[in-house]
């Protein structure tokens, strides 16, 4: 069928037209009507689908994560029990406030034992409060041998408490005998009356913003 052959098809009575026009324009139809389809309803189900796949993706995942942590359960709890008695024992190396005194005395006793003279020893007039624990700064100013001072920091680290030395600083004066200006940071816990306070003071700071 040649080009004004096809001219020649009257559209009003598609009937009379040869099968090869015919099935063209009915393939051409059918495109249209998936076209349309697609575009005013299918595309929204294809979108709608995919996103229920996903979401089913996700409560899959979410199902394995929840068998796989009531299949460790056992496991879960020891970690817990074993991290709340790592907890415990390092709580113990803090002080109460009753035994900051007698922290003090250690600290100065372990470097006069060494042989060191203290010039500065001052702890500070307040405390920094941290949510569960204090921190006591020491200012320090100390004199004596090389040697007596690094004696000094190994019996600092043996203290039943913990106890840093931050800041240090050396200076070396006549017949070898060297300061050392430092702060030592002690810590206690803070009792319940104390934590507390802080968490109201952290929640009244929290409504603040």
């Amino acid at each position: 069928m040649t080009l004004d052959d096809l001219r020649r098809l009257d559209p009003k009575n598609i009937g009379t037209w040869p099968l090869g026009p015919k099935l063209g324009a009915l393939l051409i139809l059918l495109l249209l009507i998936v076209f349309i389809s697609y575009w005013f309803d299918w595309q929204n189900q294809i979108t709608q689908l995919d996103g229920e796949r996903a979401k089913e993706d996700q409560l899959r995942q979410t199902f394995l994560d929840k068998k796989r942590q009531a299949i460790n359960l056992e496991a879960y709890r020891k970690q817990l029990d074993d991290i709340e008695k790592s907890f415990g024992a390092l709580l113990k190396q803090l002080p109460s406030k009753s035994e900051m005194d007698a922290l003090l005395t250690d600290i100065n006793q372990a470097g006069l034992g060494r042989g060191l003279q203290f010039e500065h020893f001052k702890p500070a007039a307040t405390e920094t409060l941290s949510e569960f624990y204090a921190e006591l700064p020491i200012q320090l100013r100390i004199s004596g041998g090389y040697h007596d001072f690094g004696a000094f920091a190994t019996d600092i680290s043996r203290l039943s408490r913990i106890v840093t030395l931050n800041d240090i600083g050396l200076s070396a004066g006549k017949d070898g005998v060297i300061t050392m200006n430092a702060v030592a940071k002690t810590f206690r816990y803070l009792d319940e009356e104390e934590i507390a306070k802080q968490r109201k003071a952290a929640k009244a700071k929290a409504k603040g913003k």
